[in-house]
C-alpha cells in the first residue's frame, strides 16, 4: 500500500534552478512538479492541490506575489504553505512577500539542502499530517516512512483510506473534526465522496484498531476526534 507522496509544485521559469530543486526534492522521496508560468501554475492548483509551492518572485506572465494574492484569496488553497524563490534580497520586497502571504523566503542562489530544510520544516508546522516522524497514541504507531501500523509492536492490516485518516487524526489529536472537514483535509476537495463515506471509513479504522478503536471518539452532531482521555 504506498501512501500519498508530498507533492511539491515549483513555478519557475529558469530550467536549470528547476532541474536543481527537482533533484534535490526528489531524493527526499517527494513528487516535484513544475511550471514555467502564474497561467499553468494555477491550471495546476486546480486541477491536483501541491502540499507545498516554491513560488518564483519574476515570472514570464506576471509577478509571482500576483499569483501568491490570488492563492490567498482563494478559500480552496489559500492554506497551501508558500515559500518565494527570489533573486531579490532587498528588505523591502522580503517584506512585500511576507506580507502576501508567503511562508518563508529563500533568497537566489541558494543551497539545495538549505530549500529542502526550509521546505521540510514549514510542511512540519503548517501540515503535520505529510511529516515522516513517527506518530503514536495509546498502544497505536504509524510509521508514515514504510505506511504501516502497529499495536503494541504488532503490524496490523489497515486499508489506504483508513491509513490516510488516522495519520491524519494523529496529526491533531484532541480536536474535533466535522465530516465535512474530514473530506477535504483527508481526500481533498476534488474527490466527489459523499459524507456519509466518512462514517463507513471511520468504522473500518475502529475494526482495523481492534482494542485501541476507543480512541476513535464520535463527537455527537459534530463529527469525529482523536483522544487518549
Amino acid at each position: 500500500m504506498a501512501a500519498e507522496k508530498t507533492t511539491i509544485l515549483i513555478v519557475e521559469d529558469e530550467p536549470a534552478i528547476v532541474e536543481l530543486v527537482t533533484f534535490s526534492l526528489r531524493e527526499a522521496g517527494w513528487n516535484v512538479c513544475a511550471a514555467a508560468t502564474t497561467a499553468e501554475a494555477w491550471e495546476f492548483i486546480q486541477r491536483r492541490m501541491p502540499h507545498l509551492i516554491l513560488l518564483d518572485w519574476m515570472l514570464p506572465d506576471q509577478t509571482g506575489l500576483r499569483l501568491l494574492a490570488r492563492i490567498r484569496a482563494d478559500r480552496n488553497f489559500s492554506e497551501i504553505p508558500v515559500i518565494m524563490l527570489t533573486a531579490k534580497s532587498m528588505e523591502e520586497d522580503k517584506i512585500a512577500g511576507l506580507n502576501n502571504g508567503a511562508d518563508d523566503y529563500v533568497t537566489k542562489p541558494f543551497s539545495p539542502r538549505e530549500l529542502l530544510a526550509r521546505a521540510k520544516a514549514l510542511l512540519r508546522r503548517k501540515a503535520p499530517e505529510h511529516a515522516q516522524a513517527v506518530m503514536s497514541a495509546g498502544a497505536v504507531t504509524l510509521d508514515p516512512v514504510s505506511c504501516t501500523v502497529a499495536i503494541d509492536s504488532n503490524k496490523i492490516d489497515i486499508g489506504h483510506a483508513e491509513f490516510k485518516l488516522l495519520k491524519f487524526f494523529l496529526a491533531h489529536p484532541e480536536r474535533v473534526f466535522s465530516r465535512s472537514q474530514l473530506l477535504d483535509k483527508v481526500w481533498g476537495d476534488h474527490v466527489v465522496i459523499e459524507e456519509r463515506t466518512v462514517d463507513v471509513h471511520v468504522l473500518r479504522l475502529r475494526k482495523a484498531l481492534k482494542e485501541s478503536e476507543k480512541l476513535i471518539k464520535t463527537v455527537r452532531s459534530v463529527g469525529y476526534m482523536l483522544s487518549e482521555k
